[in-house]
């Protein structure tokens, strides 16, 4: 007996509550036994993603509810993760969009809904977080309509369904009155309102593979949703790429479904589910696994293209070897393709640079996710300022860059330094209005690169209290240049351990990035100078000591907290010139060339050039 389905996607911004409300859904729908010790945000089985609080990769889980089976994806919140929700609406026939009561909209719902509702999916709209003190859940739900109307929604999918919910609390319900008792009103709404899926199940196999997991013991196991036909364990496939060239042939060795927070192995899979395959070695994303008689590969969805490229070298600092075991060209390019088979948003190609890759994807964020876990696997690297990729409009011949859309919630107090601030880095003011609570929400088009490294200067500026969210806008005319970092660098011109009596000589001329103790080298960048130019200074300098004894005592060498900077601030920190070095202990910052002279030889190149 075929038992009846349901596909339904979880997609909202970034910390409106996904994870947490998928938590509950699977509590009350009896996913986890009475006993059972559940960690928080159980979907968020990553270490970066618990450590970080955000959701980096799709998963997929799956709970029964009144004898159907409900297949629940939860996905990326933050726009850099994006091709990761492109995949999964094809996956699913329906979608909660979730949206928090206070904040309402942000730039993430308004690109997920754009994709809902370009495929055709009627979404449930969910009021998250109605218990907050700041709530304003019935203003939320206008913008939420206004921006259906907005991105060209039809008539049918403006007749949204609305749930005001608290995913925290554990109850949803169909009015702001309801009886707040728990999540059954929105399993109900998702059997009623969200279609079976159409598929023809008499068809030959095929699937669309959409996640791609590696396994110690299955090897690849890639999920998606079965299109058409029945999969039966040990059945002869084949892998279809989209331009219709065979890539292997093979046998499905593993077939699972999902229950809960587990996969679980099944002989036979029906069109419809979403279910996980083992037994294949080349297939990837968004490949086209089917039965042999199949000759056409399914539609795929097309990805949005990266908007920023960075170089990552191998780690030739004088330090280099010491810290991480996987140090070589070769074991960097291997890991670099290999994460472009599981994420088709990061594109990779051998630089022209020596020993060096140049790694394209979505965002800062989305890049230094990679790097944070290439260093936590061994990897030592340098890597090169981020560089937005343009490109030449067919019609004009102008040339092109991405713009962004960026939406900031202030303090009417900083309005006017964050407002002097973009427009200095070309960003054109589109919208300015009260968001309450003495708080002024803006927005900007401004191009990505304007944005590099700006989000530490924002920070400053608005005393920790901004908040400021992104989304890839499209590509528009160049908009010139844009000034960058105001102020050189303190550069080390000694090898050795830096010394508290140099460093507090030093912090005179500038912020400091390095505590005493810790090991220098030439050309490593020790600190920010006052000024605008580079200074090479001694950190190893210490204090000459002589047999004559002075009245009266040293002064306390007391140094002022060194400025502690994370992988991103690093990246967007560093101008052309310098790289940041990263290894499983350590970050650094460093010039391109070590050696003073060869730095001067190189400036003076490139202001030839310039001229």
């Amino acid at each position: 007996m075929t038992q009846s389905i349901r596909n339904v996607a979880i997609i909202a911004h970034v910390d409106h509550g996904k994870t947490t409300l998928v938590d509950n859904l699977l509590k009350q729908a009896g996913a986890f036994r009475a006993n059972q010790q559940v960690a928080e945000r159980a979907m968020d089985r990553n270490d970066l993603e618990r450590e970080r609080g955000i959701t980096i990769l799709a998963k997929s889980t799956a709970v029964e509810w009144k004898g159907v089976k409900i297949n629940i994806v939860d996905t990326p919140g933050h726009a850099d993760f994006g091709g990761e929700v492109e995949r999964i609406l094809s996956m699913v026939d329906g979608a909660i969009v979730l949206c928090d009561a206070a904040e309402g909209p942000l730039p993430q719902t308004k690109f997920v809904l754009t994709k809902a509702l370009a495929r055709g999916l009627k979404p449930i709209v969910v009021i998250n977080k109605v218990d907050r003190q700041d709530a304003r859940a019935d203003e939320v739900l206008n913008e939420v309509f206004d921006l259906f109307a907005a991105l060209g929604a039809s008539d049918e999918q403006l007749d949204f369904h609305t749930m005001f919910a608290s995913g925290r609390q554990g109850w949803a319900d169909l009015t702001m009155e309801g009886a707040r008792k728990d999540l059954s009103p929105m399993f109900d709404l998702i059997l009623s309102h969200v279609p079976e899926p159409t598929v023809d199940r008499d068809a030959p196999f095929a699937m669309n593979a959409s996640i791609l997991e590696a396994d110690n013991f299955l090897g690849r196991i890639l999920t998606g949703r079965i299109e058409q036909g029945t999969a039966r364990t040990n059945m002869p496939v084949r892998v279809l790429r989209q331009d219709g060239s065979i890539v292997e042939t093979g046998r499905l060795t593993k077939l699972m479904t999902f229950s809960g927070l587990d996969r679980v192995p099944v002989d036979e899979v029906q069109a419809g589910d979403i279910c996980a395959i083992a037994g294949l070695s080349d297939a990837t994303i968004p490949d086209t696994i089917a039965s042999p008689e199949v000759t056409e590969p399914l539609p795929a969805i097309p990805v949005d293209p990266p908007t920023l490229s960075m170089t990552f070298r191998i780690n030739d600092g004088p330090l280099g070897g010491r810290e991480g075991k996987k140090v070589t060209s070769r074991q960097i390019r291997d890991r670099l393709f290999k994460e472009t088979e599981g994420n088709v948003a990061i594109k990779v190609k051998v630089s022209e640079e020596v020993d060096a890759f140049e790694v394209a994807g979505r965002g800062e964020l989305q890049l230094g996710v990679l790097i944070e876990t290439m260093r936590r696997e061994g990897f030592e690297l340098t890597i090169g300022r981020p560089r937005v990729l343009t490109r030449e409009n067919p019609e004009t011949r102008e040339k092109e860059e991405p713009f962004e859309e960026a939406l900031i919630d202030v303090d009417e107090a900083y309005s006017g330094v964050v407002v002097e601030k973009m427009s200095l880095r070309k960003g054109m003011m589109q919208d300015m209005r009260p968001s309450g609570g003495g708080k002024v929400r803006l927005t900007f088009h401004i191009p990505s690169r304007g944005l590099i490294g700006y989000h530490g200067e924002f920070m400053t500026d608005t005393r920790g209290t901004g908040m400021m969210n992104r989304l890839f806008l499209g590509y528009q005319p160049w908009a010139g240049a844009i000034e960058g970092r105001i102020k050189g660098s303190l550069i080390s011109n000694s090898d050795g351990e830096a010394v508290q009596y140099s460093l507090f000589a030093l912090q005179e001329r500038g912020a400091l990035f390095v505590d005493p103790g810790v090991k220098v080298y030439v050309g490593m960048i020790l600190g920010e100078h006052s000024r605008e130019n580079d200074l090479d200074v001694n950190p190893i300098k210490e204090k000459k000591l002589t047999n004559i004894r002075a009245a009266g005592k040293d002064e306390a060498l007391l140094l002022v907290p060194p400025r502690r900077m994370s992988l991103e601030q690093a990246i967007a920190y560093i101008e052309e010139d310098e790289l940041v070095e990263v290894t499983p202990t350590a970050i650094r910052l460093r010039k391109r060339y070590l050696d003073p002279h060869e730095r001067k030889k190189h400036a003076r190149r490139s202001e030839s050039e310039a001229a």
